[in-house]
């Protein structure tokens, strides 16, 4: 478990610089959709280490993000 937790940590760090990167770019809507994944992979991970501050951190973020999706499909 303790691997999958550094990887899942890892793997949303890699998700949210590039999104941001992206964002940066101007390449929308590849954008929210990478970093929201990362986004959601941090949720998880800070539910995983009991991380409160990481949870709403990022947890903040997803239903930012789900108005983007929204904005952008209707």
């Amino acid at each position: 478990m303790n691997i999958i937790k550094k990887y899942l940590k890892w793997a949303s760090t890699l998700m949210v610089l590039s999104g941001i990167l992206l964002t940066n770019l101007n390449i929308y809507p590849l954008n929210i959709f990478i970093h929201g994944v990362g986004a959601i992979g941090w949720t998880v991970a800070g539910y995983f280490t009991n991380d409160r501050a990481i949870m709403i951190n990022f947890g903040i973020q997803i239903p930012l993000f789900l108005l983007g999706y929204y904005k952008l499909f209707f």
